[in-house]
């Protein structure tokens, strides 16, 4: 194997981090390993024991290197690869995770004095918190008539940069203050490994990845981020915040942020000088690491939650979109975003509070047909993301009866996150971005059929499967591949992507017309019900507030 040449790519989820080691000649993964974060997710109170507020989900930055560490470490000894073998390093993360550090790259949390201020601390993708500060972007934004407000569907999203800077600014301003480099945790850890780990990192060595600026962050190629006024309206103290606070350049996805520094080389057991590829999106990986590299084909990442990826030769304006950016996914086409705030959550929220198992559930619920016997679920148990971008909407059962089983309102609940992914397919298609095809990934492709099949039938499409587990993190390893190239085409793009990525040959799931026809009359149902200006909406955000106040 002297000869042989390796990418690595490192994945962080919400519970921990992978690392896959793939074989350049064959496009195998040959070596994976998993750590998981020591602390997890920080939702209850800070490791000191300060209490945390509802809605807040942080987590601890140290977990982040050490995971890595650990993990890449023994993927390399899984894959016998030596230092001199692995030509590229690509990254994907959680986004928006973001977090406040010093300019040496030190997280704010970890500096004396800070460490018992919640928002000091990494704010994951998933933190709620921030839920009058965007309000507030979003009412200036529409009243200035802000043009980049059309690119994420008329709404910014809850989870996302602007909103957690803000209300960090609004509730913690000591924080804000002293906070020198305001950054994604996706470019914080590409960071790390070109100019660090902290604190010797250096601020001109940021590269910030236009996938993350561009989807979470109001960024675009031709525009750049808001402006200096735009911010400023928001509040008088953001108005330069980009330029003191924002250092760094913008790189693409698979384009090289940097090389590995010494220091982080002897970390991770590497060598110094290994291209490093600008972060990606955990769910935008999933495009390439599916063997996706052409327009018209979804990409569902289903796992917590679920992201719907779109390439499209041309920019279409969608209501409700999470996003549109150019070159945004791979080069050469506008990517578009769509998601929902909880699908592998939901499940396993109603299993835990029941007691049952997923097994046991999903072998009585395939016993019941379409509608699950006249219980429908509204799929908002996390907030909802596309269409509505709402972080105040709420879950809900319609159709209860005393002799309703468990089986039918786990049932409900799949067809929920059915329709509601029908529902961002048909707003796509009715403002000009074709779906023609659909591949799943992530571990509810590969471990749930019945959510597959529901799917494939509410949908009326075919859904091939992609062949890995590990999706996410091939395609990682795929822009450390393309990060090693020197001069980077779209047909390189395209076989790099198809070297790595592969789909199933031997599964797909297709629509059954009868379960197909029968999901129209009930997905008819569903829409009438989740209308974000409708009585159902409405009351959610009464309760909601109920919710905050008792």
């Amino acid at each position: 194997m002297g000869d042989t040449q390796f990418a690595l790519g490192f994945d962080f989820g919400t519970e921990s981090v992978r690392v896959v080691v793939v074989d350049l000649r064959s496009g195998d993964a040959v070596g994976v390993s998993t750590r998981n974060y020591a602390h997890g997710v920080l939702d209850a109170k800070l490791p000191g024991g300060t209490p945390l507020p509802p809605d807040y989900a942080l987590q601890y930055p140290q977990d982040w290197l050490d995971g890595a560490v650990g993990a890449c470490k023994d993927a390399l000894k899984q894959a016998a690869a030596t230092p001199e073998q692995i030509v590229g390093i690509g990254v994907d993360f959680t986004s928006c995770t973001m977090l406040p550090c010093k300019a040496d790259g030190t997280p704010l949390c970890l500096v004396s004095g800070f460490g018992n201020k919640p928002l000091a601390w990494p704010k994951l993708w998933k933190h709620h918190g921030a839920k009058s500060a965007t309000d507030r972007i979003n009412r200036v934004a529409r009243e200035r008539n802000e043009p980049w407000l059309a690119r994420y569907g008329g709404t910014v999203g809850l989870e996302w940069f602007f909103p957690k800077m803000l209300e960090t600014l609004e509730e913690a301003p000591e924080v804000f203050d002293a906070a020198e480099v305001w950054i994604e945790a996706g470019d914080w850890f590409v960071w790390q490994l070109v100019s660090g780990p902290f604190p010797r990192c250096a601020p001109s060595a940021i590269g910030r990845s236009t996938c993350q600026a561009g989807y979470k962050g109001l960024w675009s190629p031709d525009g750049g981020f808001p402006s200096r006024e735009s911010l400023k309206a928001v509040h008088p103290r953001l108005g330069d915040v980009v330029q003191t606070k924002m250092p760094g350049r913008l790189v693409a996805p698979g384009r090289p942020a940097g090389a590995l520094a010494a220091a982080a080389a002897d970390a991770f057991g590497l060598r110094p000088g290994i291209p490093v590829s600008a972060a990606i999106i955990d769910a935008h990986a999933g495009v390439p690491g599916a063997g996706v590299a052409d327009a018209g084909t979804m990409v569902l990442v289903l796992g917590t939650s679920a992201c719907q990826m779109l390439m499209d030769k041309q920019e279409h304006l969608v209501p409700g979109i999470a996003g549109i950016v150019r070159d945004g996914i791979l080069p050469g086409f506008y990517g578009y975003e769509a998601g929902q705030a909880s699908v592998g959550d939901a499940f396993g929220w109603f299993v835990d509070a029941l007691g049952l198992s997923h097994e046991t559930l999903a072998r009585d619920a395939a016993k019941l047909g379409p509608g699950s016997r006249g219980v429908l679920a509204i799929d908002w148990l996390n907030g909802c993301r596309t269409p509505l971008m709402d972080g105040r909407l709420s879950g809900a059962f319609i159709g209860l009866k005393l002799d309703t089983t468990p089986a039918q309102m786990y049932r409900a609940l799949i067809e929920a996150t059915g329709f509601g992914l029908r529902r961002i397919v048909d707003d796509l298609e009715a403002n000009g971005v074709a779906a023609r095809d659909f591949v799943a990934c992530g571990g509810l492709a590969s471990k749930a059929p019945l959510l597959m099949q529901v799917y494939a039938d509410v949908l009326g499409r075919e859904i091939r499967l992609a062949a890995s587990d590990q999706s996410v993190a091939l395609g990682a390893a795929i822009l450390g591949a393309l990060a090693a190239e020197p001069a980077l085409t779209p047909q390189r793009t395209a076989e790099v992507v198809r070297l790595i990525g592969k789909q199933r040959t031997d599964l797909s799931y297709l629509p059954q017309p009868p379960a197909s026809a029968a999901y129209r009359e009930v997905y008819g149902v569903y829409r009438s019900l989740t209308s974000g200006e409708g009585e159902v909406a409405k009351a959610m955000r009464r309760l909601d507030g109920l919710r905050h106040t008792s």
